[in-house]
């Protein structure tokens, strides 16, 4: 069983590098709803998409709330964990 996780997580690791290069990037454009260090929030179709960012986010100085914006973004893990290993029952003789 420890074998096949080390080469589960040898795959993942070398399919990781290997597709590094070609992260998918994603757009929302709408008017902002919300604004802080740590969130803009833009409504699409009705809907309000919350986008954390940081300090590296790059943002025009005047953008505020009922501005019209485009946010280009990109999904990233935050936390990747194995389920518990299914409980096994011992057989009856």
């Amino acid at each position: 069983m420890k074998r096949l996780a080390a080469i589960v997580v040898s795959v993942l690791l070398v399919a990781s590098i290997a597709s590094a290069a070609t992260v998918t990037s994603y757009q929302v454009t709408g008017p902002v709803t919300a604004i802080d260090k740590d969130m803009i929030t833009v409504q699409k179709d009705g809907k309000p998409w919350q986008i954390a960012r940081d300090a590296s986010t790059k943002i025009a100085p005047d953008v505020k709330v009922g501005t019209k914006v485009t946010v280009y973004y990109r999904m990233t893990a935050a936390s990747i964990e194995l389920p518990p290993a299914p409980k096994t029952t011992p057989k009856k003789k």
